[in-house]
Order: C-alpha cells, then structure tokens, then sequence
C-alpha cells in the first residue's frame, strides 16, 4: 500500500491551504483515515480523523479550523485548513487503519510552512 500525501507550502498566517492523501495498492478495507504533524522540535501529534463511516475528530487545536473529508470510492482523504497560525508549521503525514486490525499505514510527509 502506498499512502501519497501533497498540498503543503508556504502561506502566511491566516491563511488557506488544502491537503490531499492518496492511498493506492491496498487490499484491505480503510477504517480510520488521519492526519497527523510533526512540528520542528515536537513530538508527532494527531491533527484530525475521519472513520469509514463518516464520523470525524480534531485536536483541540484546530477545531473550527480544519476540515477532514474523505472520498471512501477514490480511497482519496483531504483537509482544509483556514486560519492558518504560525504553530501549524510542520510535517503533515497522512496514515490509514486497516479495518478490524491495529496496522496503520503512513504516507510520507507534505511540509506545511506558516509565516507570520
């Protein structure tokens, strides 16, 4: 399985950026679909999911901010993040469950750079 993460760069603070994730070869069922980031000097932390189902969570820090959604036919997860801050600057990293497993599956970084 190969999980292609892309849309990062540079914006400056309050603004937009959308993420995309890709995920191809699989032959399993996709459970939860996730965004994660990696900010410099920081540990790895969960920035919004979504189930197959449609049920979604965020880190406190981006609620009202981000928008996870996902297309369960195209096997394709986004996010859009509005309102961009300086403290969003880092690795985003797109990961995926296997449904009824605990394996999760990671893509490979997009970098996300908020000016301020």
């Amino acid at each position: 399985v190969q999980l292609q993460a892309s849309g990062g760069g540079l914006v400056e603070a309050g603004g937009s950026l959308r993420l995309s994730c890709l995920v191809s070869g699989s032959s399993f069922t996709i459970n939860v679909m996730a965004w994660y980031r990696q900010g410099p000097g920081k540990q790895r932390e969960l920035v919004a999911a979504a189930s197959r189902f449609g049920a979604t969570n965020y880190a406190n820090s981006v609620e009202g901010r981000f928008t996870v959604s996902r297309d369960n036919d195209k096997n394709v997860m986004y996010m859009q993040m509005n309102s961009l801050k300086p403290e969003d600057t880092g690795v985003y990293y797109c990961a995926v469950n296997e449904e009824g497993t605990l394996n999760t599956h990671w893509g490979q970084g997009t970098l996300v750079t908020v000016s301020s």
